[in-house]
């Protein structure tokens, strides 16, 4: 009997840390976007998205402070609806799709930031080069339960970053001052979550 109880009890101090991860939620890229909005000619706005993207996130309701975030977007599915300036895009004055295929971000640390809202510190890694970037979420969303029986839970995440501190400093100045594409670059992303 004494050593059934050590065995149970070593088998539950083996199973806590696994069970402390939480559950795995895959993205639906059918039902997810990773949108882009960056200045053009100081006048407007370009707007764009990627349309080939995975991730994964590993969630623990009871302390969502755990949650683990790992996002990989295909640089080269990059569309503005302009086939000449995309194919601009996936060149080397900017993500240079053939030497950088992939643009990847990695959780590093989460807070609650309010009710509902969360600020993901991780590394963003753009044409080659990794910086640490700040997102902020609004969700997860409370689960929910699709007509196929699959569960379910979405989040929108937005931040805003600086091409030149991923090494993409094309540009051209223009007559008056100013720059023909601007530097910051806004992005908002949309993500359907599937237990897995």
């Amino acid at each position: 009997m004494k050593r059934y109880i050590t065995l149970m009890i070593t088998v539950l101090a083996l199973g806590i840390p696994v069970l402390g991860h939480g559950a795995t939620w895959q993205m639906d890229p059918d039902h997810s976007s990773f949108q882009f909005k960056i200045r053009h000619l100081t006048v407007s706005n370009v707007r764009g998205d990627f349309s080939k993207a995975t991730g994964v996130v590993t969630m623990d309701d009871k302390d969502i402070t755990n949650m683990r975030v790992e996002v990989t977007i295909v640089a080269a599915s990059v569309n503005t609806g302009h086939a000449k300036r995309d194919e601009h895009l996936r060149g080397p004055d900017f993500f240079d799709v053939t030497k950088y295929p992939t643009i990847t971000f990695v959780s590093k640390k989460v807070m609650k930031a309010d009710t509902n809202r969360l600020k993901v510190i991780g590394d963003l890694t753009i044409h080659g080069t990794t910086r640490e970037i700040t997102v902020d979420v609004e969700g997860p969303t409370p689960e929910v339960k699709d007509p196929w029986g699959g569960i379910r839970r979405g989040a929108t995440a937005t931040t805003r970053i600086n091409r030149r501190d991923f090494g993409m400093t094309w540009n051209k100045v223009l007559d008056p001052g100013g720059l023909l594409v601007g530097e910051d670059l806004d992005i908002y992303v949309e993500v359907e979550l599937v237990k897995k």
